[in-house]
């Protein structure tokens, strides 16, 4: 996979991604990117054109941790983590790992929560769960409905990806149709609770403006 890599990549972009040889240091690295409020319009960016653009939303921060963990050896897959509206609310992307048989998730997101995952849980749907209850409207709502088989992406779509200069809509609305798995039992639904007061409080912190300063 490396050489495979090495040879789409340009030096800019492998001197980049040799440096991000843990899971933590490509968080830390996404973390110090701006958030993708898409401005002007919606975007599925490639690994390259978000180094180019140096801005990522979830999804564009899960595919590039896909790249740089691939890269670098680490077992991963993409998770895609849907929300009951998408009139209320926008549904998620990570990228989960494992190393030493415990999985963990790297996680673009402008909110105090939604973040990184250390690699402690025993499966995908660990991780997934551990994201059901931070996931919640400003009424304390939570929205979470279902999340994905794990998604291969470089199985289904090879390599020429990491380096497109066109959107990466066909990954997208393949990831959407992907397999998924309720959150919650039907016999459950009426039991769960909103989040609390305080809860609501916290998650408004947020991380980027759409000046792309540090809030």
């Amino acid at each position: 996979m490396k050489n495979q890599i090495q040879k789409i990549l340009n030096s800019r972009e492998l001197a980049i991604i040799k440096k991000l040889s843990t899971p933590a240091k490509i968080q830390d690295f996404l973390d110090d990117l701006p958030f993708n409020f898409e401005q002007i319009g919606e975007t599925y960016h490639s690994p390259r054109m978000m180094l180019k653009f140096k801005i990522a939303h979830c999804f564009e921060g899960a595919f590039f941790a896909s790249l740089c963990l691939s890269y670098h050896g680490v077992k991963n897959f993409i998770l895609d983590l849907k929300v009951k509206n998408l009139k209320k609310d926008s549904d998620h992307v990570v990228c989960i790992f494992e190393i030493n048989g415990f999985w963990g998730a790297i996680s673009k997101t402008n909110h105090a929560v939604l973040r990184y995952r250390d690699p402690i849980y025993k499966n995908a749907r660990e991780v997934a769960l551990s994201y059901f209850h931070e996931y919640f409207l400003d009424d304390g709502e939570k929205t979470l409905l279902s999340f994905s088989k794990p998604f291969d992406v470089w199985k289904k779509f090879g390599l020429e990806w990491i380096a497109r200069e066109d959107d990466l809509d066909e990954i997208a609305e393949y990831l959407d149709r992907v397999k998924h798995f309720p959150f919650v039992s039907e016999k459950n639904k009426k039991l769960i609770r909103k989040a609390g007061k305080t809860e609501i409080k916290g998650a408004i912190v947020s991380e980027w403006n759409k000046k792309g300063k540090r809030v």
